[in-house]
């Protein structure tokens, strides 16, 4: 049966829970039909598209077997897909999206895993991570509401090189890989912005890079702090919108979680910053601005 018209989520009844099996219920909100989508790609001038999430057991069902897809969907404003997409294209990607929701320590993927599609953030924080050496891990970076998660795997390999896990409640729109290479061909302005994404992101592993090389952690932590300053903001009394860990905060850094403490607490005696369980909090950013000097 196909799925056009409907809204489908999985759940995995007790009885057949150790077979594993998945049954399909269904509620009624209408999505575009399959003969709706493909008169708008003709529309659009682009007819070859094949809408990859009408029909059960496609790539996109076989992700997120056991996970309900959200009510309360992202509100095409803040995703950076919609929000640069053309508005005739709109019905389509709610189509073929999937919006789900992972809890705090849940991964996303993982490293290594087959890249199967693209993840917008429209609510929480993930941290992307690897590996690093048998029992170490390095974040890459974080993503917030508005961000991209996966786009990393893209390439001649298609394995996602990192890992995405979930830092507190986060929502996500998954756009199937098949979806996405169709949206880039179909969407202009989405394609330079997603060249534009690409290139910052590529410029900040460079210098992220140079500091891992050249500067002392002292200075990187500095760097870091800015960082996410810029990023995900302060509140009136200066604590930053992220709670991390020390040990997330060391791994981001790239330094033991030792030598991290005792300069963040030498940081704290000057009064620069103030580190109370998960939450920072920045004094001073123009001190940390003048350790990151060469």
């Amino acid at each position: 049966m196909p799925i056009s018209n409907s809204y489908y989520d999985f759940n995995l009844s007790e009885s057949c829970h150790d077979r594993g099996t998945k049954h399909l219920r269904t509620s009624p909100q209408p999505f575009p039909t399959k003969k709706e989508t493909l008169l708008l790609c003709m529309k659009l001038r682009y007819p070859y598209y094949l809408p990859a999430f009408h029909f059960p057991g496609t790539q996109t069902h076989r992700i997120f077997p056991f996970m309900k897809p959200l009510k309360n969907k992202c509100d095409g404003v803040s995703c950076f897909l919609c929000s640069r997409c053309l508005k005739d294209w709109i019905p389509s990607i709610d189509a073929n999206k999937t919006c789900i929701q992972f809890k705090k320590g849940e991964l996303l993927f993982r490293e290594g895993d087959p890249v199967t599609g693209i993840y917008f953030v429209f609510s929480g924080t993930v941290k992307v991570h690897k590996k690093w050496g048998e029992d170490k891990e390095l974040i890459v970076r974080f993503a917030k509401g508005g961000d991209i998660v996966g786009h990393r795997g893209l390439g001649k390999d298609m394995h996602y090189p990192i890992a995405a896990t979930a830092l507190e409640m986060v929502k996500v729109c998954f756009i199937p890989l098949d979806f996405f290479w169709t949206t880039i061909k179909v969407n202009q302005h989405f394609t330079e912005k997603l060249l534009l994404f690409y290139a910052e992101e590529l410029q900040e592993s460079e210098r992220n890079m140079r500091n891992l090389a050249h500067m002392q952690v002292k200075g990187r932590i500095a760097y870091s702090l800015l960082l996410l300053k810029d990023k995900f903001g302060l509140d009136k009394e200066g604590v930053l919108h992220i709670e991390l860990s020390k040990q997330d905060f060391a791994s981001y850094i790239g330094a033991a979680y030792e030598t991290v403490f005792r300069i963040m607490n030498e940081l704290a005696d000057e009064k620069i910053i103030k580190a109370t369980g998960r939450k920072i909090t920045i004094y001073d950013p123009g001190k940390l601005s003048l350790l990151i000097q060469p």
